[in-house]
């Protein structure tokens, strides 16, 4: 058996043209009957840095009985000359999140993944707490088993007001030995009490992109 978290996470590349770039991290959500890959921004776009893909490839699981069974299924990032992600906003501003809408219709017939939900999001942000134990699920270095091509967990804990954002900027601090290729994954605590809802995904989902103050423009 594999720990539904895990399959709520992907490994992430950015490509230009025929050349890989970076490789970083995604995890899905749905929500409306749709799903979504969530990143950072900056894994798909970098003024700074000048980094420029066209397309993301991630790595999908495709047979429910065999996790060693893998595909690669691309994303443009643009149609012409117009992004297609959607850009993660809260009320102060803009968050280096966004999401792309995968078209089901695209997809592989057969799918082995576990999407996050609107359940899994924080519902009060007075009950994450400074100095409290988190996961980060993602891909350090492209780091992960790739014989069964899942991602790995790091150990951190929330380092600044979780409610404030940090510096005005939008985005909260975990203490944690981080790597490049960690960009996008999830910042997740385990759920000790139950919730309707949740399902077989007892996580609570602390990336700034699932915060409950956050939200993406869907329309």
């Amino acid at each position: 058996m594999v720990e539904s978290v895990l399959l709520a996470v992907t490994r992430v590349s950015t490509v230009v043209g025929d050349k890989q770039l970076t490789n970083a991290t995604g995890f899905f959500f749905a929500r409306d009957n749709k799903l979504f890959l969530i990143t950072n921004r900056h894994v798909v776009l970098d003024e700074a840095s000048d980094h420029r893909p066209d397309r993301l490839e991630i790595e999908l699981h495709v047979d429910p009985e065999n996790v060693t069974v893998t595909t690669q299924f691309g994303i443009p990032l643009y149609r012409g000359t117009n992004p297609v992600w959607r850009q993660g906003m809260d009320s102060a501003g803009t968050v280096d999140v966004i999401a792309l809408q995968l078209e089901r219709a695209a997809l592989p017939t057969k799918l082995l993944l576990q999407p996050f939900t609107s359940d899994n999001l924080v519902e009060r942000l007075d009950e994450i707490e400074v100095g409290m134990q988190v996961l980060v699920v993602g891909f350090p270095l492209g780091f992960h088993d790739t014989l069964h091509h899942l991602p790995v967990v790091r150990q951190a804990v929330i380092a600044s007001a979780f409610s404030i954002r940090f510096q005005g900027q939008g985005y909260f601090l975990t203490d944690a030995q981080m790597h490049r290729g960690t960009s996008g994954a999830p910042v997740v605590a385990r759920v000790t009490t139950p919730q309707s809802g949740r399902g077989e995904l007892p996580w609570e989902n602390y990336h700034g992109c699932c915060l409950v103050s956050t939200q993406l423009e869907w329309m």
